[in-house]
């Protein structure tokens, strides 16, 4: 008697089973759909990413093949040429290359005496959200350091502000560009500040602790 009842109760659940699959198997098979579809997708963009990277370096490659073999001798006219392209590179390029793109034709620009221009790419590159954060600000230090003298001191000096924490990599020369700045507006006082702050922090690079020695002695005669 109970190979009966077993059979019987094996025999409703296969019932029931199949009866659910009939009632739900279209609702799983979408979604088991929906996942192959999701995860392909996922493959096929990440190949797709993959596949632009490429593409983008081997473009920025080209583009600056010449201006790396022709180093500081580069006359102005093959500069400014090569700073057009790279910056047309950069309005569809990824945003690592796109990033690099501007910063490389903005220094272009501006060994070429096109300041304005340069000043521009750096300008947009610092406000560039999407960009690394450590080419963000670097592209403000640039710009710092060449509108020092064109732009109002005040606003070069609120600009370089956040550069100038200690854990900046960039701070040494955010303040000393801020000194620079202050000495411009004729503000001595806060010029000798900055200045002897680089001076007393054992952990700023030689080179900019020098020059700030010898402002210092300059500028107290």
């Amino acid at each position: 008697m109970v190979d009966i009842f077993d059979e019987v109760s094996e025999d409703l659940r296969h019932d029931q089973a199949v009866a659910l699959g009939k009632r739900y198997g279209s609702y799983l098979i979408g979604a088991m759909l929906a996942v192959l579809v999701g995860v392909g997708a996922q493959q096929y963009w990440e190949y797709h990413q993959a596949q632009q990277a490429d593409a983008a370096a081997t473009q920025y490659l080209a583009l600056t093949q010449t201006v790396d073999a022709t180093g500081t001798s580069i006359d102005a006219p093959t500069a400014q040429s090569a700073a057009q392209a790279l910056a047309s590179f950069a309005t569809t390029a990824p945003e690592g290359y796109k990033t690099l793109a501007d910063l490389r034709a903005a220094a272009l620009y501006a060994g070429a005496g096109q300041p304005t221009q340069a000043e521009a790419l750096w300008d947009q590159t610092s406000a560039d959200q999407a960009a690394d954060p450590l080419l963000r600000d670097l592209a403000t230090l640039l710009w710092a350091q060449h509108a020092l003298g064109t732009v109002a001191d005040q606003d070069v000096m609120t600009r370089l502000a956040p550069l100038t924490q200690s854990t900046n990599p960039y701070h040494a020369l955010a303040l000393e560009t801020q000194a620079y700045a202050a000495l411009h507006a004729g503000d001595t006082a806060q010029a000798k500040a900055l200045l002897s702050q680089l001076n007393a922090d054992t952990n700023v690079p030689p080179g900019v602790r020098n020059r700030a020695q010898l402002m210092l002695a300059k500028l107290n005669g």
